[in-house]
């Protein structure tokens, strides 16, 4: 299977063999990545080759409000969400697009902080919100626009950015936070990485990723692989 850097796949047949992979690896959710030429067709042949997966769609903002006929399409899909569709500064527009379609809009990239999160739920630009600890800068703000969007009523899940089994970790303990009502993108370490620099590795088991449970973030780091894996040093001093 070939799929760009992006997560596009170059043909249908290959991204259907991906979805079914995973499927049958037994993650909850399959989320599709989306850009303008790749969108209906291709979600439409995953949802009628597997009628009853939970989809939801990415379009990391390549969409503009005049593209509405294309999430008008894709309403007839039964999607979880539509994650990103437009402009992470776009929250009006947001908005406006919220009120034409029936699948729920999810934000990522628009949200840096609670104070984003108050802003999107106020004027209708989001019903579920994407949460990254590296994107909104460290768990204490991620901790706030969890906070913000349960009194908004708007449930979050949490987002990956690739992290090693540190990140990774920390993303696990944040999502059992109650508000994270949404299957997550944080999976198995075994999908990105030959070999993570934590014990014990944080694999998925039956579509779902266990809690560490040693103290701290529950992960203990393997220094000797660390610095296998180090390329550059800086020390900083006072």
């Amino acid at each position: 299977m070939k799929a760009s850097a992006d997560g596009i796949f170059d043909d249908i047949p290959d991204l259907l063999d991906a979805v079914g992979g995973y499927l049958a690896e037994g993650y909850v959710r399959i989320k599709l990545k989306i850009e303008p030429g790749w969108d209906v067709g291709p979600v439409t042949a995953v949802r009628n080759a597997f009628p009853d997966a939970m989809l939801s769609v990415d379009a990391n903002a390549a969409y503009a409000l005049t593209d509405q006929p294309v999430f008008e399409a894709l309403d007839a899909l039964d999607l979880l969400m539509v994650e990103q569709p437009l402009g992470h500064d776009d929250l009006m527009e947001h908005a406006a697009l919220a009120r034409r379609i029936a699948t729920p809009i999810c934000l990522d990239e628009s949200i840096r902080s609670a104070a984003d999160a108050e802003v999107a739920a106020r004027i209708g630009a989001a019903r579920v919100v994407n949460v990254k600890i590296g994107r909104v800068g460290g768990l204490a703000e991620a901790r706030r626009i969890h906070d913000a969007c349960a009194a908004a009523g708007i449930p979050v899940w949490c987002g990956g950015m690739l992290e090693s089994g540190v990140g990774r970790a920390t993303n696990i303990h944040l999502a059992t936070l109650p508000n994270f009502a949404k299957p997550g993108d944080t999976s198995s370490a075994s999908r990105y990485f030959a070999e993570d620099i934590v014990e014990p590795p944080l694999e998925a088991v039956d579509g779902e990723m266990p809690v560490p449970p040693g103290p701290g973030i529950g992960v203990t780091v393997r220094r000797e692989r660390l610095e296998r894996y180090t390329v550059a040093v800086e020390e900083f001093s006072s």
